[in-house]
């Protein structure tokens, strides 16, 4: 056929009526099986596509969902898309991305264009100290998850709907596995500080130094910003220092590989000359030469779920009530640490 099939194809196609036809389609009570079967076979014969804007004009939907992320060339924002991506094509919904590469009025102005585009919903990864818009998305009753970081105001957590990773128990079991291996120079390299995971990732390493009983130079904890490149330059700066460290925990597996081609190029060995280690598991890390150490973050996982809590909200599929999930960091031991060479000493 050349042109789209229609519902009302569908209805003269069954010898039945339009009511029928959307009641079979869409799973309502009402049909008798035989019928709902023949309707069903010949829309999947003929390749009905529902139309999105009938849909959105019938149900006051949009059927869109933004997704507000950093940067999609850092594999963990691409893994956490695919899995939003994924699960909201399930639901009937598409996907509008926007990159801000950090750029707090790019982020604006993607609110801006969101919500002139009328979502029905939004999934933010890039939520940071300062931001205005997660106030606007309560006042206004727009429907909304956090993914990664959570408002770091009191008032705004309590209401806000989100998914993150125990970032503190991720920077406690990181120090922690260092500790035991026998490091006491321990560097931390950490995120963006105006960032809940940040800050928390940091408070959970602090008290991993503080119950081992490590004392380390302030110089020692410097903010990455999540970056490779400021991560590279960091580490550089450390191994020229006079009493450089003897371990790196970077609290971003992009920042622990950046770290790692400055110490490559200082011509030490890693696990032999220094510990690396990272958090969020990312699939280069885990390459055959890399073998990264890591605390595991379920990035995909984190976007399904979002997905799956931000269409209850739109669809009001459940009685309110607002989500908060917290997922256990787990650590992940690979070649960069030096167990597999000599195995914990403490």
């Amino acid at each position: 056929m050349n042109k789209r099939v229609t519902i009302k194809d569908i209805a003269k196609m069954a010898n039945a009526s339009v009511a029928a036809v959307s009641m079979s389609l869409n799973n309502r009570p009402g049909i008798g099986d035989e019928k709902r079967r023949k309707i069903i076979e010949i829309a999947k014969k003929t390749g009905y596509q529902p139309s999105l804007v009938a849909k959105a004009l019938v149900n006051k939907r949009s059927y869109l969902i933004g997704l507000i992320i950093k940067d999609i060339s850092d594999h963990f924002f691409a893994e956490l898309a695919k899995g939003v991506e994924d699960t909201a094509k399930k639901y009937g919904y598409s996907t509008i991305l926007c990159t801000t590469d950090g750029n707090s009025k790019t982020q604006e102005d993607y609110f801006d264009i969101l919500c002139s585009r009328g979502v029905d919903g939004i999934i933010i990864s890039t939520v940071v100290a300062e931001d205005s818009q997660i106030a606007f998305l309560i006042d206004e009753k727009i429907p909304f998850v956090c993914i990664n970081r959570i408002p770091l105001i009191p008032s705004l957590k309590k209401k806000a709907e989100y998914i993150i990773m125990d970032n503190y128990s991720a920077g406690y079991k990181g120090i922690e596995h260092l500790w035991k291996l026998g490091h006491d120079k321990i560097a931390i390299i950490t995120g963006s500080l105006n960032a809940s995971n940040a800050r928390d990732s940091l408070k959970g390493s602090k008290a991993a130094l503080k119950k081992s009983g490590i004392k380390i130079p302030k110089r020692y904890i410097k903010e990455g910003t999540y970056s490779y490149r400021e991560a590279c330059l960091i580490c550089e700066r450390l191994l020229k220092s006079k009493n450089p460290p003897t371990a790196v925990f970077a609290h971003d597996d992009n920042m622990a590989l950046g770290a790692r081609e400055a110490i490559l190029r200082s011509g030490l060995a890693i696990p032999k000359d220094i510990a690396l280690m990272g958090i969020d598991n990312i699939k280069t890390g885990a390459l055959a030469g890399i073998e990264l150490t890591t605390i595991s973050q379920k990035k995909y996982e984190m976007g399904a779920m979002g997905v799956k809590i931000l269409v209850n909200r739109i669809e009001e599929r459940v009685p309110h009530m607002v989500e908060k999930i917290v997922l256990d960091a787990e650590l992940i031991i690979r070649n960069t640490c030096g167990y597999q060479m000599h195995g914990y000493r403490r």
